[in-house]
């Protein structure tokens, strides 16, 4: 079956011949939003997300450190990439260790692919990468409700590169299909280092299987094995279908909104006044209380941290005239929030999966 042929089958071809519809299941694919930082570095002593949206580095007990970077290097068509430069090496590698590169999404947002029933769906995911040389790693699909998961093997060179791999439905027999919430249900795992509680198994690569660790990483290179090894990726793309279409490009803007259902981040202006839509505001000595609504309505009730240097001031409303840097009174719902600040603090909200 021709390409064309197989994108028709899909209901993905417009009548002008164009890719069309929504396909792109991963966010911030094109790694352009990065509202926590543009590069962190000494990163591996714990897991988070440092730099590009959405984008997990987890790591467990290695002795490697890195610098995480979204770059302005990417493929032809693509301004950004994330970089990951390895500083420390680890060459001892314990049973336990493991790096992964990840992407969570809801159980609502994969209803398409109807895993786990009768008439499941292939899904194919398609990236660019390259390295200061020739490596094998690995990128799982990880299915988080009812642990089960597949995992491919590819290479990188010097140069960019476009994978594109097709993992087969997991018809099963109806008991895994994924959780239609918020919940997280399947992530994408790209497997850069593992030790033998990882690697030490057969690799399961043709078919979705009940989990086991050993087989999840089997046969990939480390990226800890020199101070000289980088890593390079952009344009990720996970959709329903046995054919790699073309990169979906969104706004910038709609990018950002996807990204801040997750994680927002308000630094208040010189006005005293936050970036948001205030529904009312009280005096406090000389700094303001405002009522406000997120950006995006947040996935979950998030938790807050101070950014911009600001401090913490207290949890409730008073009527108490102290001056405070920051404070969060009360937070009651996944859309709105009250806060008082002085100019140039600003709060961060996470609710990530």
């Amino acid at each position: 079956m021709s390409k064309a042929a197989e994108l028709a089958k899909w209901g993905e071809v417009s009548t002008n011949g164009q890719v069309s519809g929504r396909r792109n299941i991963i966010i911030n694919g094109a790694m352009n939003v990065a509202q926590r930082s543009a590069s962190v570095t000494g990163i591996g002593a714990s897991a988070g997300y440092f730099t590009c949206d959405r984008w997990n580095l987890n790591t467990n007990n290695s002795a490697g450190r890195m610098t995480m970077t979204q770059t302005a290097d990417g493929p032809v068509g693509f301004a950004n990439c994330l970089k990951l430069d390895c500083t420390t090496a680890d060459t001892s590698i314990a049973a336990g260790e493991s790096l992964e590169l990840q992407q969570k999404f809801e159980g609502q947002d994969l209803q398409s692919i109807g895993k786990g029933v009768v008439g499941a769906k292939e899904i194919t995911l398609s990236f660019y990468v390259k390295a200061n040389a020739a490596f094998t790693f690995g990128v799982e699909l990880y299915d988080i409700d009812n642990t089960r998961q597949i995992t491919k093997l590819f290479d990188t060179t010097t140069g960019w590169v476009r994978h594109e791999l097709t993992f087969p439905a997991d018809v099963d027999d109806g008991s895994s299909p994924f959780g239609d919430d918020n919940a997280g249900s399947m992530q994408v795992v790209f497997w850069l280092h593992g030790g033998s509680n990882f690697t030490g198994g057969t690799l399961n690569t043709t078919a979705w299987a009940n989990s086991t660790n050993a087989n999840r990483a089997a046969g990939i290179d480390s990226f800890y094995s020199s101070t000289d090894n980088n890593f390079f990726i952009t344009g990720v793309q996970l959709e329903v279908g046995s054919v790699a279409t073309p990169f979906e490009h969104r706004s910038f803007g709609e990018e950002l909104a996807l990204c801040q259902r997750y994680y927002e981040k308000l630094i208040i202006g010189s006005s005293g006044s936050p970036l948001n839509m205030l529904l009312s505001a009280q005096l406090i000595s000389n700094n303001s209380i405002h009522t406000c609504y997120f950006r995006v309505k947040k996935r979950a009730y998030p938790s807050w941290s101070a950014v911009g240097g600001a401090s913490w001031g207290g949890t409730q409303p008073t009527n108490s005239t102290t001056n405070f840097d920051f404070a969060v009174f009360q937070h009651p719902s996944a859309s709105y929030f009250y806060l008082g600040t002085q100019a140039g603090h600003g709060i961060a909200f996470d609710s990530e999966l």
